[in-house]
């Protein structure tokens, strides 16, 4: 939804797709102006989007029902065979089958935070509180401090930039990774039956000691075939051991950014206008014209700092016993879905089916195949889910 230039997808249109069976759709729609290669801003995708839904509308094939979902009037009931889900205008919607697709789940609020007034600190970026922030610390050039360092740090970064903020800005994690970028590599595909499976460590040292042969690209990439078969044959134990201590290094060599917005980062970093910091937030206050927050570096001593604002990129909610989605917190209470071993998301089985008549997609099933926020590994699981749907009906009719 974001309406920013300097937003740009962080894979290929030509792997961006929506049609599992025409990879190729999405980089013909933007060939007047796009290379295949190209990284296309988010905006231009979801656009694109909203014509594929716009053309199912127009051919009957969906109706939209626009309704807010922010009150506990929200609900769903399994009643015999069908659903029933009641908006919060009071409308009812009957359906044979539901499938949950919120997508990710907004920030957890921070406990460090608490108090502080919106104006100085933005729990959720996504939101219109944060474009109002982004405007007031760009004009008046104060500092601003972002939490993670992550692809929504990146995010914000740009957004700052674009708003023409000529400030100090400070990103802190605990580790100070950061994105890498993408670059050409030759592929090296592997079978699955050259992996170590089922062991965490073993599969690490492997991937590390191929790295160094064939560089970590390729060999990052060449585990995306296998990436649910190696989720899934971790125990639970293994999996949190994953998250603790591997989740970080993982994530910003897997996913990776546009070449183009890799340097914008080092050339902001170059001008000292952009420093990356390993370390922890100790405290956050307010004091009149801003923010007085304690930052312990990483090796270093505890110091205090000011900043104009403060943005909580941090990701979306990983607990989804604390969500605060109405509709999901109703069925989680009412036993209609169960939370993943892991607490991350929804318990589906292969299928991604959490229940009778009832799938869940995307971030949701996080917890269960890991990777699965990103559009070529959505759009699968999506085909599956729709051919697995249109079975079920046809089988009751």
């Amino acid at each position: 939804s974001t309406s920013e230039q300097a937003h740009l997808l962080n894979v290929p249109a030509a792997k961006m797709s929506a049609w599992a069976g025409a990879p190729d759709h999405f980089a013909e729609s933007v060939a007047k102006h796009f290379a295949p290669e190209a990284f296309v801003p988010r905006a231009r995708y979801g656009a694109y989007l909203q014509d594929i839904l716009a053309e199912a509308q127009a051919n009957g094939l969906v109706e939209v029902v626009e309704s807010a979902a922010v009150s506990a009037a929200v609900s769903a009931v399994r009643s015999g065979d069908c659903w029933r889900v009641r908006l919060e205008d009071g409308r009812e919607v009957g359906a044979r089958v539901l499938i949950l697709a919120q997508g990710n789940q907004p920030p957890e609020p921070m406990a460090v935070a608490a108090g502080i007034s919106s104006e100085w600190f933005v729990n959720n970026p996504w939101r219109g509180e944060a474009a109002a922030a982004v405007g007031r610390v760009a004009g008046s050039g104060g500092s601003a401090l972002i939490l993670g360092t992550g692809l929504t740090m990146v995010d914000m970064v740009l957004s700052l930039d674009a708003a023409g903020h000529s400030g100090r800005i400070v990103a802190l994690s605990r580790r100070g990774q950061v994105p890498r970028a993408h670059a050409d590599f030759t592929p090296v595909p592997v079978a699955a039956s050259d992996l170590p499976m089922g062991d965490l460590l073993a599969l690490w040292r492997w991937l590390r000691e191929r790295a160094a042969i064939i560089g970590w690209r390729a060999a990052v990439d060449g585990l995306r075939p296998h990436n649910r078969e190696i989720w899934r044959g971790l125990s639970a134990e293994q999996q949190r051991q994953f998250l603790r201590h591997a989740r970080p290094w993982w994530d910003v060599h897997r996913h990776r950014i546009a070449p183009q917005i890799a340097e914008r980062l080092r050339g902001m970093v170059a001008e000292g206008r952009l420093e990356i910091v390993a370390g922890r937030l100790r405290s956050m206050c307010e004091d009149g014209a801003g923010l007085t927050v304690e930052i312990a570096r990483r090796g270093g001593e505890s110091r205090e700092e000011q900043f104009a604002v403060a943005f909580n990129c941090t990701g979306p909610l990983g607990a989804m016993a604390r969500t605060r989605d109405p509709l999901l917190r109703q069925m989680i209470d009412d036993g209609l879905i169960a939370i993943d071993q892991l607490g991350m998301g929804i318990a589906v089985d292969e299928g991604s089916r959490a229940g009778p008549g009832l799938w869940a997609l995307g971030p949701l099933t996080k917890g269960v195949f890991w990777e699965i926020v990103a559009v070529p590994d959505i759009r699968e699981q999506v085909a599956q889910v729709a051919a697995d749907v249109a079975r079920e009906i046809d089988h009751v009719r």
